[in-house]
C-alpha cells in the first residue's frame, strides 16, 4: 500500500513539474515598449526574401537524387549511391527553392536617432507618407520595430 502512494505521489509531482515547465513559456513580460525619436535620412524600396519554404524543393531533390543513385552499381554500393543521391538531391533542391523563393517588397528606412546613431528599419507594408527629413518615432526593437510619423 505504501508503494502505491509513493508512485501516486511521484506521478503528481511529475505532472506538477511538467505543467510548470509547459506554462513557463506562456509567461509574458511586462517590458515597456521601447520608443526612440529621430529624423529620417534615407528611404529605399528593397526586396527581402519571405523566408517561407514549403520543403518541396528538398523532397523533389531527394527523390530525383535517390532515383539517379539507384542507377549506379549494385549491392551495398548501390545502396550507398541511393542514400548519397537522396541527401545531395535534398540539399540541392532546398537551395534551389530558397534562391527562387518569392521576394517581398519592403520599405527600408534609415533614421538618425537623438544620440546620433543610425538605425535601419525594414517594414512591411510600406508607409508612403514618410519623407526624408521628417521627425519620426521608432516603436519597438529588432524585427518588431516600426516607424511612425511624429506629429
Amino acid at each position: 500500500m505504501k508503494t502505491q502512494m509513493t508512485i501516486s505521489g511521484r506521478m503528481k509531482a511529475g505532472l506538477a513539474m511538467a505543467s510548470l515547465i509547459l506554462f513557463a513559456g506562456c509567461a509574458t513580460t511586462n517590458e515597456p515598449l521601447q520608443i526612440q525619436v529621430g529624423k529620417i535620412e534615407q528611404i529605399s524600396d528593397v526586396q527581402i526574401s519571405s523566408g517561407r519554404q514549403l520543403g518541396v524543393g528538398a523532397v523533389l531533390g531527394a527523390g530525383a537524387g535517390g532515383l539517379l543513385g539507384s542507377l549506379v552499381g549494385g549491392g551495398t554500393g548501390r545502396d550507398l549511391a541511393i542514400v548519397a543521391g537522396a541527401v545531395g538531391g535534398a540539399v540541392a533542391g532546398s537551395t534551389i527553392e530558397r534562391n527562387y523563393n518569392d521576394k517581398e517588397p519592403t520599405q527600408q528606412v534609415v533614421v538618425r536617432v537623438e544620440s546620433g546613431v543610425l538605425v535601419v528599419v525594414n517594414q512591411q507594408p510600406a508607409d508612403r507618407s514618410l519623407r526624408v527629413g521628417q521627425q519620426v518615432f521608432i516603436e519597438g526593437k529588432g524585427n518588431n520595430a516600426r516607424i511612425a510619423p511624429r506629429q
